[in-house]
């Protein structure tokens, strides 16, 4: 394939800037809430006819293959593609909303469509306009999506675009609103599910052959029939109606508490010290012990590795092959396929996975390799499964050294730690001669006792039936443009990490079908809303497990969360170490061969993939963690199918059903490949990063400044040579965590503990050797100290060089506040971490004010000084004159609460306790469009009206009569 040429500046490439923008944005990231959703170039919903699920059933199989051939063949066409520049962009979502302020209501305006086309067909008189919009539809009939109409570029004063736009959007939407419509920046219209046929204009009946809910109308979904037939496909693959169960505040007179006495006080079942978590996804048994209208929960302070006795992580295995000359085992790309050149797992070495469900006597590695648990004959055992808080390493790998310095190293030898396990009765002899395992340790006696009842656990519940509930949330999410695609992988690993902390930072979700819910995010009530898991795949016991063999996996294999989730592995696989490998990867001088060496130890949960495709990734020549991805998720099942776009696509040229399963995999982070260009002239689209976790904001200075903060933290990333990787246990950990009530002031988060290479190496405890960031104290010169050195360069290369051995000292729990602005000596945090990059990058005065403003917004959500929008509208709710203390957001508060959040978006109103001493600069309809010099000839009486209103009037400036 033919290399493609650096590209030159964005405004040469798309000078087309209409075109390529919405080819930018859309492609693949407009379709979240169907398959391959709307067109690369226009921007607009393909039109075609859906086929029902019985008989799209027939065409699953084939469009997952197909899928994965056209995965295959964009990987090969792109994927030696170099040289992008960044280049990025915003995505916000609103809804529209009918007030009548006689009788205080509020209803959801079913305008969006009509609302969308008048402003592009706006849009299309302004292309002499540098700075525009673009408007597409979203899945609810009163929601519109908008974004900038061209990219922002990796220049400085562009982050100022961010705002500007913004505003513009606001702008331009209020000028096409009737005088009784408004359209704050929410998440969730607080009334959804309430008022009956009576909740939007024009009335809908509740209930529908797409949703068949209990609280909403069919009527409000999109008219567009993807959308409903989304609904419905999602409903009949699971076997019944979606089921979402949101705790329920409890307030002194809540009355679903009144008799539930075991349930504790406002501080919610966990006591004011622990955060209560809100396990969504994982209901289904609570659900049948306790019905719709109650939820179990956890505390984040629990000792429990498990919930309703659902694994939190993958099993351990200790490789010990005992036979004369055997050092240990080669991997496998697949069962039976071994891997001579791949640095494989030494004896006494502890190696993450689970067993191959399908391939008896074989284990997945999470690193995406194969290992065989004993010999053929059966006569060795290789792998013997431990305890999971057992942490092994070698001798061999200690005088190697580990490329990411930040494991903790045993000064016991492989025998002494192997010995070690048989101590305190353990039998670890299997019969043979030689040490084995073979018991699993029971973890519960290594842990303190809790006395756990489970009525303690119950809280009243929110319930929900309906896909509308979740998909009617409205949110703002950044797609990156990255150098290659390794930079677009190590970016996706980074950003999952960062997912649950900027979506706790920018909670605006406390209120659900006219209730106080007692959590403050909207992801887990989306991720429940699209769960189309069989009662199987969700893991229900005593599920009718008979297999449907049109599914993926037949409907049976056990998927572990729903396909609006948190990521469940990470992606980003080091390059290869060459000849001049540093000395910290080389033995007496030799080179180690470390170049397959991944992220097994990180990617410490259930990865369920699709084994066929695996296979095919991997004879492309795919690498196993990128092969992995995509296997998991093919593990979907397409929702939607057209007439006549099955085995009418092209493999080769298209990418309509790899899209299909990629683009309803809605996860905290999605990678995606840059889409097929439709002709010479369409413009490039290189390898992107799309960070889709953060909330809706009131302000559009609040939304620019969380937008702006993770580009940034993007560029700190990249360029201090950071490495964010904690184990994804702890990311899905933090996720809940992040719904809890007041979690960005209260909560308390794992987060890596050394971010930076460290300049000896480190025991895991940060005793032995120090973080570079300890020298920060002994100078005065910041930006000096955080700039990585030249000997750290390229050190994230090989960062992920992970044995699978321990690592559970590189990250500790760290509150908001310590995670935002540094911790002891070690830790820097991520605002000094950013001022350090402006100053490095010498960014100019006027860019450097603004984000000032910005990051001490930031600041002050993460040290609690200004509340988050959810905190700030429990409070109004719970101190308006109405409210009577049991939970009830009625139509009359829920009027007021809107009102004043269109006030606060619009600068009408200023709330010191969420910014502060900031005041919005007013924002009016007024300009939002330019007025043509217009000279058209007008009729005469016209003009005579005209003149009469102006005839005899004083000038209608104040003139100086001196």
């Amino acid at each position: 394939m033919k290399k493609t040429k650096a590209r030159p500046h964005g405004s040469v490439v798309f000078h087309n800037y209409y075109l390529s923008i919405i080819i930018f944005f859309l492609s693949s990231r407009a379709s979240r809430h169907c398959t391959d959703a709307f067109s690369l170039t226009m921007g607009l919903l393909k039109v075609g006819t859906p086929q029902p699920w019985e008989k799209s059933k027939s065409s699953l199989h084939y469009i997952r293959k197909a899928g994965v051939r056209q995965f295959i063949s964009t990987y090969n066409r792109v994927k030696n593609l170099k040289g992008d520049e960044l280049l990025w962009g915003d995505e916000i979502e609103y809804g529209v909303f009918t007030v009548s302020p006689q009788d205080k209501k509020l209803r959801l305006c079913l305008r969006g469509r009509e609302i969308m086309d008048e402003l592009n067909r706006r849009e299309a008189s302004h292309r002499h306009r540098t700075e525009g919009c673009q408007w597409v539809p979203e899945y609810g009939a009163w929601m519109v999506e908008a974004t900038p109409n061209r990219p922002y570029t990796g220049y400085t004063n562009d982050l100022l675009r961010v705002e500007r736009n913004m505003r513009l959007r606001r702008k331009r939407i209020l000028s096409v609103l009737h005088p009784d419509e408004i359209a704050p920046t929410v998440s969730a219209f607080p009334l959804l599910g309430t008022l009956g046929d009576d909740g939007s204009v024009p009335a809908t009946p509740v209930g529908g052959s797409k949703s068949e809910s209990a609280y909403i109308g069919d009527g409000i979904i999109n008219p567009h029939p993807r959308f409903g037939t989304l609904t419905a496909n999602i409903r009949k693959r699971r076997g019944e109606k979606v089921s979402i169960r949101v705790p329920l505040f409890r307030d002194v007179n809540t009355p679903e508490y009144a008799d539930l006495k075991s349930a504790a006080t406002d501080h919610g079942c966990c006591g004011s010290d622990s955060l209560q978590l809100w396990r969504y996804g994982k209901g289904d048994a609570s659900r049948e012990k306790y019905g719709e209208d109650f939820v179990t929960v956890g505390c984040s302070t629990s000792t429990s590795a498990e919930e309703d006795g659902e694994p939190v992580t993958n099993q351990k295995w200790l490789v010990n092959v005992m036979c004369e000359g055997c050092l240990g085992l080669f991997y496998r790309s697949a069962p039976g396929k071994i891997v001579p050149d791949a640095d494989w797992p030494r004896n006494g070495e502890i190696v993450v996975g689970s067993e191959v469900p399908d391939i008896p006597g074989w284990i997945r590695l999470q690193n995406g390799y194969y290992l065989p648990m004993e010999s053929d004959d059966k006569t060795i055992r290789f792998l013997h499964k431990v305890n999971s808080r057992i942490h092994v390493s070698n001798e061999e790998q200690r005088n190697i050294g580990y490329s990411t310095p930040l494991f903790r190293r045993s000064v016991a030898s492989s025998k002494e730690v192997i010995e070690g396990l048989g101590s305190g009765g353990i039998d670890i002899s299997d019969g043979m001669g030689n040490i084995a395992v073979s018991n699993l340790l029971d973890e519960k006696n290594l842990l303190p006792k809790v006395e756990d009842n489970d009525l303690d656990r119950v809280r009243a519940a929110i319930h929900m039936d309906a896909m509308a509930f979740g998909m009617g949330c409205c949110c703002v999410q950044v797609t990156f443009q990255a150098e290659d695609i390794d930079e677009s992988r190590f970016i996706y690993d980074q950003l999952a990490v960062l997912a649950p902390i900027m979506m706790a930072l920018t909670a605006s979700t406390p209120i659900l079908k006219g209730r106080l819910a007692d959590t403050d995010c909207r992801w887990g009530i989306i991720s429940e809303s699209v769960d189309c898991r069989t009662p199987a795949e969700r893991g229900l016991k005593g599920a009718d497990a008979a297999p449907q063999k049109e599914y993926a996996g037949r409907g049976v294999r056990r998927i572990y969360k729903s396909r609006y989730d948190c990521i469940s592995t990470y992606i980003y696989q080091g390059t290869g170490v060459d000849s001049v490998a540093s000395s910290s990867l080389r033995t007496n001088g030799k080179p180690t061969n470390l170049s397959n060496r991944i992220l097994n130890m990180y990617n410490d949960i259930p990865v369920p993939i699709d084994e066929e495709s695996y296979e095919l990734l991997r004879a492309a020549g795919i690498d196993p963690a990128l092969s992995q991805h995509i296997a998991h998720l093919f593990i979907r099942d397409p929702l939607v199918v057209f007439d006549g776009a099955v085995e009418e696509v092209d493999d080769d040229t298209q990418t309509e059903h790899f899209e299909s399963i990629q683009s309803t995999n809605w996860q905290t982070v999605r990678w995606k490949p840059p889409p097929p260009r439709d002709s010479p002239n369409s413009p490039h689209i290189g390898w992107r990063t799309e960070f889709r976790s953060m909330e809706m904001q009131l302000t559009d200075f609040e939304n620019a400044a969380f937008t702006v903060f993770i580009v940034l933290l993007t560029r700190v990333i990249l360029t201090f040579d950071l490495n964010l990787y904690i184990p994804i246990s702890r990311v899905d950990a933090n996720m809940q965590r992040a719904h809890s009530r007041g979690a960005a002031s209260k909560g308390k988060f794992f987060f890596r503990r050394h971010m930076a290479p460290l300049e000896e190496g480190d025991d895991g405890y940060g005793v032995k050797y120090s973080s570079m960031f300890a020298r920060v104290n002994s100078t005065n010169d910041l930006s000096a100290a955080a700039v990585v050195e030249p000997s750290a360069e390229g050190k994230r290369k090989h960062a992920p060089y992970a044995s699978g051995g321990s690592e559970e000292n590189s990250y500790e729990e760290m509150s908001m506040e310590q995670i935002m602005m540094g911790k002891g000596d070690y830790f820097p945090g991520l605002i000094p971490l950013v001022w350090a990059y402006l100053e490095h990058i010498n960014c100019d005065t006027a860019t450097k004010e603004r984000l000032g403003q910005y990051l001490d917004l930031i600041q002050k959500r993460a040290t609690g000084e200004l509340d988050t929008a959810a905190t700030w509208m429990r409070k109004f709710v719970r101190g308006h004159p109405a409210y009577k203390k049991d939970s009830v957001v009625s139509s009359e508060i829920a009027y007021d609460l809107m009102i004043a959040c269109k006030e606060i978006g619009e600068g009408e109103r200023h709330v010191p306790e969420l910014l502060g001493d900031l005041r919005i600069k007013p924002i009016k309809p007024d300009g939002s469009w330019d007025v043509k010099l217009d000279s058209k000839t007008v009729r005469n009486d016209d003009i005579l009206e005209l003149l009469r209103r102006y005839t005899n009037r004083k000038s209608h400036f104040s003139v100086n009569s001196e």
